[in-house]
């Protein structure tokens, strides 16, 4: 095979996986879509689930996946974008920071049942902190850190050597120069970690069913016991309570994460073009 025929059929098999892949995003989204819209109004969004959801509303649920999520990411992030600073600004390649790289990939490859058990024996009945947002958002936080950890870790990587240099050129301490020059150019990498790890803390089920609960109540503190969109999702399906309330969620949860993705990215473009 030719020089110029290989490139032709690398170039249409590259156009194929990609086109493949959109086309799958776009037949996955329109179908859910197809099938929730139709549910979806105000009265639907804002008062309480009935009859175990077989009629109501989704509200309780929101405000649980709102609040499950929120709690994830404070303590995941600030956590996951400190352990990339130490790993690659105050400290050289040794064994230790083998070991936190090498610990940090086997979390990424645990399953999340794994997880969903460990924080209800820990968080729910040792910390007896019983089923609950708390819960709930601990176990996430740990789920989605070593997405946080591995994604700000490039992103300050790929700040280039010299603006450091720079810095420290100007007088600058290495915490000055991390946060004035190092975190505003790793920004958009880090900030794309956080969007995948809301991502995964929306759409998960079985470690938020062992600590967080399935309650269908509105939660009133932290304490509470709280039921996502995705779980009740998953619940209607399964139970076969409502198929016409199981897409309307679905629905809402796939329109939450694309609003997600869409203002973020938006935002990030700000920042990059002002700077």
């Amino acid at each position: 095979m030719s020089a110029k025929t290989s490139q032709r059929v690398a170039k249409t098999l590259s156009w194929v996986a990609g086109l493949s892949t959109l086309l799958l995003l776009f037949f996955l989204l329109f179908y859910v879509l197809w099938r929730g819209l139709p549910v979806l109004n105000l009265h639907f969004l804002l008062s309480n689930p009935e009859s175990m959801g077989r009629s109501g509303g989704i509200f309780p649920t929101i405000v649980g996946t709102a609040a499950l999520t929120l709690v994830a990411i404070v303590i995941a992030v600030p956590a996951g974008v400190g352990t990339a600073i130490y790993l690659t600004e105050y400290t050289q390649e040794s064994t230790l920071t083998r070991l936190i790289r090498f610990g940090t990939d086997s979390l990424a490859g645990v399953p999340s049942i794994i997880f969903g058990l460990f924080g209800f024996v820990f968080f729910v009945i040792t910390l007896k902190m019983s089923w609950s947002i708390l819960a709930g958002g601990l176990t996430l936080a740990m789920m989605i850190l070593p997405t946080v950890v591995r994604t700000s870790e490039e992103a300050i990587r790929a700040v280039p050597h010299d603006l450091r240099q720079a810095s420290f050129a100007l007088g600058a301490t290495r915490w000055q120069m991390v946060t004035t020059v190092v975190l505003p150019g790793a920004l958009p990498g880090i900030v794309t970690g956080i969007v995948l790890g809301i991502g995964r803390s929306i759409g998960e089920t079985a470690a938020v069913i062992l600590t967080a609960g399935s309650s269908l109540g509105l939660p009133t503190s932290l304490l509470s016991p709280v039921r996502t969109m995705a779980v009740h999702f998953y619940i209607l399906a399964r139970e076969g309570i409502s198929d016409q309330a199981a897409w309307g969620t679905g629905a809402v949860l796939v329109v939450a994460v694309l609003l997600v993705n869409v203002v973020i990215n938006w935002l990030i473009g700000r920042m990059v073009v002002r700077r």
